[in-house]
């Protein structure tokens, strides 16, 4: 196997990244001055050595603690259950979340062979115990895994915690009705609230 095909090969194990996109990548990599591939290469080497998950939220971090759990101003009784590390950028952007938070790893999966066990329930579940947190809020994608990993969290915190929240779904700022999904819809619906 050539060395292009060997990169394209790794490329296409990105999420989202086909075999010819990922040709694609690889001969606009070899069409970039030398310098630009190794800076690239250097920084994924550099992200892999430095990059580790925080002991207390499992966020991706480079300190341990995260700077969000080492941050005293936060509150500590609010946390915030997502799957992923991205989605806390997500949340952080809106501004208006002060609480820490608790990432999953993952959601659970049975086609893909992501059980309970492959997720950080367990830390969750010790980290709750114990502890000054009054509200879990789970914040999983509104997908059927979403909804199935917030059911499962939710029927393990139950008697842990005073308070289990749902973050609301329904329909985006600037969207149109008529092209809505009927289950954005009824969410939508549902989770009216009073003007």
């Amino acid at each position: 196997m050539s060395a292009i095909d060997d990169l394209a090969a790794e490329l296409s194990k990105l999420p989202g990244i086909g075999r010819k996109t990922a040709l694609r990548l690889t001969y606009h990599l070899l069409k970039q001055p030398p310098e630009q591939s190794r800076r690239l290469a250097s920084s994924l080497a550099s992200l892999v050595e430095r990059i580790r998950r925080c002991s207390v939220c499992s966020n991706l971090t480079e300190e341990d603690p995260c700077p969000i759990c080492a941050d005293r101003r936060r509150d500590k009784a609010v946390l915030c259950v997502v799957e992923e590390s991205a989605d806390i950028g997500a949340i952080e952007r809106a501004g208006e979340y002060r609480g820490v938070y608790h990432v999953l790893g993952g959601r659970l999966s049975p086609l893909d062979g992501v059980g309970p066990e492959d997720l950080t329930v367990s830390e969750l579940l010790g980290r709750v115990e114990g502890s000054a947190v009054q509200e879990v809020i789970l914040a999983t994608n509104p997908s059927l895994e979403g909804e199935a990993t917030a059911l499962y969290v939710q029927r393990q915190l139950a008697g842990k915690v005073p308070v289990i929240t749902r973050i609301a779904r329904g329909l985006p700022v600037g969207g149109d009705l008529e092209y809505a999904d009927g289950v954005t819809i009824a969410q939508a619906l549902s989770a009216r609230r009073a003007m």
